[in-house]
């Protein structure tokens, strides 16, 4: 049996939980804080940290470890964080090297240019209240010990500079004398002589041997590579990479995480300028949804020639021409001729926002003029419009088109692409297998899918897809690229054969619909029926009057004055601590009896003790002299310091530091206790018909999952189950089940019953902390008799190995029923809601729950 990979074991201990996945404050502080890290990047840092500080079977030096992880899941994000973490570690010298020129360009960009929207660093980084500042280099020697020092160069002038020393280069004596950092992009490029199965590392001089020759120079060197293609189906390649691997992250996961756009393949049986003008129509619905949310985006085209910069320059003069005489007529003939869904569905959208042809041909016309398209055939041209292609989400940067052949197949970085447009029609695939043509295409695909991130609410993630449980959702069209091509099944096939493949489409995954009967849709009750549910809002401090009330329940430290002298005493006396042979003694002080100055000059020290901080937490504070001296703040809380029985007394420096670590107890405890937002105890109500719970919904589910059975046959006749199906998991059918079984039961008390899905249309907001909680199912009650009251219920089935780590929506449903225990919400005379909630349905348990269900609403249970 062959040896795990380090990255399959690396697997196994992360899930068991043995892998620390904590990333260090200063590392987080010093990158941009407008780069959230998301849990994967996170992850490759634990492994990092894990392989670089412990022991493991097979460790070799000089350490080399490679990231083999998708295009877009922020490779070079993790660089940043590498260099500041080997920063602290004692690295200064760093050494970034990729195959090409305008990946070069990109990254520096990342990594000096602070005015830049993707610069990856904060704006000043510092190590230990020292600042640190980052600096190009040519080459290693006299480099600053105290900052950071890159140097940028690519695969092949580094091969150069090493064979052919000359002034200001890289040298082999820079990688002898000082430990370096080396950082491969790109890293397969560098894999020359191992994919040609030669290991020996003195062979004929190529780019694999030189990194090979320069790093082993020194055993306190590292090699981090990078790459998002790695064919470890080569044996070479398998065998070097073994014990070198530290994550593998594939394109696959990283859409499966929700990471990416989701490709939808648009083949048509349209010419060039058909395809164009179908192109430019479905981006300017896509600007056009995303202005109606209040999302700024500036959607982009990729035109695609085959082979040639002809092939491409005439596209470019077809589609200048099409623009210049772009008609009502045209846009007219594209509709009626049309059947393709999304096409439908962007008229339908310029019909409801009354933008007619007319508006609609001048958008276009405007959107796609000539100086808002860019053509990137030649290396000039690439090098030339280098800024423009690297900054085409900032909203200076107005290029909305793209014309191309081959040149942006690798090291484009782009959110805001959303449709690639392939102008030609041949295919090299043979014996149903893709060719090379259609495999780059997918690549380009893959590359092209980074997703655009927005959010419209706080509870959003704005970095991943929202809305694969509701494709009919107008704002899904944000979450995907469209590929056009012609209709030509060979071909169809071969695509979608190398996009399965590269990971961008799951062929397991197949589109399900979820209507609402039309039977309920007659009812009175959808008609004129009432959904609530609270929302998330801002925490209010206005009732904040001390720090008791933010939570703070540690109101002292111990802190221990180091003095190097000692005693060896038998006696313990009272009051006396003995550590080591050494009589210490313990003293406490109160923060009122410390002088003003020392505490005032600790408040300084942290940003969080401004007065300007603390008038966030505490509105009704006056001074600063009041937090310090009011018995409400802290003047009461205390400090204990241990020391030598006989030793001086505590001098102000001392008593200095010890405050500063009291207060940074007392932020960390308010900090852990609060978040900025809270659900609302006020319930709003919605009409049932106007609500999103209530449309028709397209999701995606698994061809072997059981979620794939809807139950419509079970649920065709069950006039209380207000959907065709239930693609849930199969606690939530066995919950269905058990439900139809009180039927009856139910039906003595009350007239209406309507069990509704929520496949998340529906949140509702913790009431401590504003976290989102999106209920399986609600429940709708109207009684027969007395007060015409109609019971919500909030439902939630859940597994037992789930339970544990959603204790908080249990504990959540529980609140609910409690704080509307005894509550009516009245929207009108006739219409009276009570709002509840009932704790996880598990089947294991499920007489409990039918228990504490009927106890809810009022109906002695006979179990």
């Amino acid at each position: 049996m062959p040896q795990q990979f380090l990255y399959e074991q690396l697997d196994g201990a992360s899930k068991m939980g043995l892998l620390k996945k904590e990333v260090p404050d200063f590392l987080v502080e010093n990158l941009n804080p407008n780069f959230e890290l998301r849990g994967y990047q996170k992850e490759a840092f634990a492994r990092f940290f894990h392989c670089y500080n412990g022991d493991y079977e097979n460790k070799e030096y000089p350490l080399h470890f490679l990231f083999n992880m998708a295009t877009g899941s922020g490779k070079t994000l993790i660089m940043a964080g590498l260099i500041l973490y080997l920063y602290e570690q004692g690295y200064r010298n760093f050494l970034f090297f990729v195959n090409s020129t305008n990946i070069i360009e990109k990254t520096k960009d990342n990594f000096l240019n602070n005015l830049s929207s993707k610069y990856l660093f904060n704006d000043k980084i510092f190590f230990d209240n020292k600042q640190v500042q980052i600096k190009q280099v040519d080459n290693f020697d006299g480099t600053s010990n105290q900052d950071i020092n890159i140097c940028f160069t690519t695969i092949q002038k580094l091969h150069g500079d090493l064979y052919n020393e000359k002034e200001n280069s890289l040298t082999s004596e820079d990688f002898k004398n000082k430990k370096i950092v080396l950082l491969a992009d790109e890293a397969h490029h560098s894999q020359v002589q191992t994919r040609n199965g030669q290991r020996e590392i003195f062979e004929k001089p190529n780019w694999e041997n030189t990194v090979e020759k320069i790093f082993k120079q020194n055993t306190s060197n590292l090699l981090l590579e990078f790459t998002a293609t790695l064919d470890l189906s080569q044996r070479e390649i398998n065998e070097k990479y073994r014990n070198k691997i530290i994550y593998k992250y594939d394109l696959k996961e990283f859409r499966n995480d929700g990471y990416s756009k989701d490709v939808e393949l648009l083949h048509t049986d349209t010419d060039r300028r058909d395809r164009i003008i179908q192109a430019i129509i479905l981006s300017q619905y896509r600007q056009e949804v995303a202005g109606k949310h209040g999302i700024n985006l500036k959607p982009v085209i990729l035109f695609k020639a085959q082979k040639t910069i002809a092939q491409s320059e005439d596209n470019k003069k077809l589609f200048h021409k099409i623009i210049e005489s772009l008609s009502v007529k045209d846009i007219e003939g594209t509709r009626k001729r049309s059947n393709i869904e999304i096409l439908q569905k962007a008229f339908s959208f310029f019909k409801e926002n009354k933008i007619s042809n007319t508006i609609l041909v001048k958008k276009l016309k405007d959107g796609f003029a000539e100086n808002k398209t860019l053509s990137v055939n030649e290396e000039q041209e690439k090098e030339k419009y280098q800024l423009l292609l690297n900054s085409l989400e900032d909203k200076n940067n107005q290029i909305r088109a793209i014309f191309a052949v081959q040149k942006l197949n690798e090291g484009w970085d782009v959110l805001n692409l959303f449709d690639i447009v392939r102008l030609y029609e041949t295919r090299d695939g043979k014996n149903n297998r893709p060719g090379k043509t259609t495999i780059s295409e997918a690549q380009l695909i893959g590359r092209g899918a980074r997703y655009f991130p927005f959010k419209l609410s706080e509870t959003d993630d704005k970095f991943k897809r929202k809305y694969d449980k509701e494709l009919q959702n107008e704002l899904r069209v944000l979450e995907e690229l469209h590929y056009h091509s012609h209709n030509e099944s060979r071909y169809i096939s071969e695509i979608r054969i190398a996009l399965v493949e590269e990971g961008m489409i799951d062929e397991n995954e197949l589109e399900v619909e979820l209507k609402m009967k039309e039977e309920f849709k007659k009812t009175p009750f959808y008609k004129s029926g009432l959904i609530y549910a609270n929302e998330k809002i801002k925490r209010s401090f206005e009732k904040v009057k001390s720090l008791d009330d933010l939570g703070v329940k540690k109101k002292n430290i111990v802190t221990r004055i180091m003095s190097g002298g000692g005693m060896t005493t038998a006696l313990f006396e009272k009051g006396l601590v003995m550590k080591e042979g050494v009589q210490r003694v313990r003293e406490d002080f109160k923060i009122k009896n410390f002088e003003p100055h020392i505490v005032k000059n600790a408040l300084t020290r942290n940003e969080f003790f401004n007065f300007s901080s603390l008038k966030n937490y505490f509105p009704k504070l006056t001074s600063i002299r009041e937090f310090i001296e009011s018995d409400k703040y802290l003047a009461n809380f205390g400090i204990t310091f241990e020391m030598e029985r006989y030793a001086t007394a505590i001098d102000n420096l001392e008593k200095f530091k010890a405050i500063i670590k009291l207060l940074e107890q007392i932020e960390g405890e308010i900090k852990e206790n609060l978040t900025e937002y809270i659900g609302s105890e006020e319930f709003t109500p919605t009409f049932i018909k106007n609500h999103r719970i209530s449309k028709d919904k397209k999701i995606k589910v698994k061809k072997d999952s059981e979620r794939l059975d809807g139950q419509e046959e079970f649920l065709e006749d069950k006039d209380w189950y207000v959907f065709n199906a239930n693609y849930g998991t199969s606690q939530e059918k066995d919950f269905v089940k058990m439900f139809a079984s009180q039927i009856n039961d139910l039906r003595r008390k009350f007239k209406q019953i309507y069990l509704f899905r929520n496949e998340k249309q529906l949140k509702i907001y913790n009431f401590s902390n504003g976290q989102a909680f999106e209920p399986d199912y609600l429940l709708f009650l109207v009684n027969k008799v007395g007060n015409s009251i109609t019971y919500q219920l909030f439902l939630e089935p859940k597994g037992k190995y789930l339970v544990e780590g959603e204790k908080w929506k249990n504990q959540f449903l529980e609140n609910i029923r409690d704080k509307f225990k005894d509550k009516i919400l009245e929207f009108s005379k006739s219409k009276k809601y009570k709002i509840t909630g009932v704790p996880f349905y598990q089947s294991e348990n499920e007489n409990e729950f039918k228990r504490k269900l009927l106890e809810t609403i009022g109906i002695n249970s006979k179990n």
